[in-house]
């Protein structure tokens, strides 16, 4: 048997603001972003560049249930993580680009890690695992 994970539904304020935080901060490529007629939704899929795995799906709050978790889908713990094959690369880009990192840099005895938090306040690892590792981007 083979079963995977093929996205994560992150809860979004506004589809377009989102697809431009993820594409032009963190470099995410835009998969697909089609309109659903029938149920008035946007079904918008991100995805880090170079990745073969878990993408994102953007996901519009459509009730106020769901818009009290933006930002806070895991009750303020890190929620995602940002595998990378060069740290030092991608941090100063992203810094750069204005990401707020709450967490400075730090080698940890599984790699270089440092905390950020995307546009509504979620917070992600940036990460460079050990190539030893076996979550490595060098040797999945």
């Amino acid at each position: 048997m083979k079963q995977s994970i093929i996205h994560i539904a992150l809860l979004v304020k506004d589809y377009d603001e989102a697809i431009g935080f993820y594409v032009e901060k963190l470099n995410f490529e835009l998969i697909e972003d089609s309109y659903q007629p029938e149920q008035d939704k946007r079904w918008v899929v991100v995805s880090p560049p170079g990745s073969n795995g878990v993408t994102l799906l953007l996901a519009r709050a459509s009730k106020s249930e769901q818009a009290s978790f933006i930002g806070n889908q895991s009750g303020g713990r890190v929620f995602l993580f940002l595998n990378t094959d060069d740290f030092w690369r991608d941090y100063h880009a992203m810094e750069a680009k204005g990401i707020k990192f709450l967490r400075e840099p730090k080698q940890q005895s599984y790699g270089m890690v440092a905390v950020f938090e995307d546009l509504y306040g979620n917070l992600w690892d940036l990460l460079e695992l050990n190539s030893d590792h076996p979550m490595s981007v060098r040797s999945v």
